[in-house]
């Protein structure tokens, strides 16, 4: 799933808090590249206007006053098969994107409104969105570590945190400037992280999408 190259990103917003909302708004709005189309408070306005080609991002709230985010996004994504998904919740609910149908599940991210305050990951998040990639909440995948006997757990402590970086949805050069080392280095971590998880190069699908989840699927809460 890829967003042609030409012309912005579309994207929908549907957040039934007005101030949120508008905030959202301004900040997208203002982003090289993105074009706010529409911002609307509940699934029925969004059901209306979002007809397949309308955007190619939809950014939905869990929780709103007439429904469910995450069963409009389902509802969307199989009207519009390209169209990217990003969560907003107010609550830790990062684990519902492992619940997900199987013929919807790539290209959905998960950020918490309440550990979420950069503009730059919000912004990310979207772009990552559009091209099918998945990210997940930076603050919240700091909050866990992998669980006992997991593959996770066999990754050295150098691989685990280039993917919860990966996760985040840095590229392999934000990950490489990040940690203080080259891309080539990035980029051999990312293959032996791959090799440990048992994730191929199916073209099908994608890599990192794989990795996220995976990462999401193998840890838990630190105590």
């Amino acid at each position: 799933m890829s967003k042609p190259a030409t012309g912005p990103v579309r994207v929908a917003l549907v957040e039934d808090q007005p101030l949120f909302r508008t905030m959202l708004e301004r900040t997208l709005a203002g982003a090289p590249g993105l074009q706010v189309v529409a911002a609307v408070g509940t699934t029925t306005e969004a059901m209306r206007l979002v007809r397949p080609g309308f955007a190619d991002v939809v950014v939905l709230d869990i929780d709103l006053p007439d429904g469910n985010g995450i069963a409009l996004g389902v509802t969307l994504r199989r009207r519009q098969a390209n169209l990217g998904i990003l969560l907003l919740s107010a609550h830790d609910a990062m684990d519902l994107l492992l619940d997900l149908p199987q013929d919807v599940a790539s290209g959905w991210g998960y950020l918490s409104k309440t550990s979420t305050t950069s503009e730059e990951v919000l912004i990310g998040a979207v772009r990552a969105a559009a091209v099918g990639e998945t990210v997940l909440d930076p603050a919240l995948l700091a909050k866990v570590k992998p669980r006992a006997g997991s593959d996770v757990a066999r990754l050295t402590d150098r691989q685990y945190e280039v993917l919860r970086l990966l996760a985040a949805g840095l590229s392999n050069a934000g990950i490489g400037e990040k940690l203080g080392i080259t891309e080539k280095s990035v980029q051999n971590h990312v293959n032996a992280t791959y090799a440990t998880l048992g994730i191929d190069a199916d073209p099908q699908r994608n890599p990192r999408v794989s990795a996220a989840l995976r990462l999401l699927e193998e840890t838990g809460p630190a105590h």
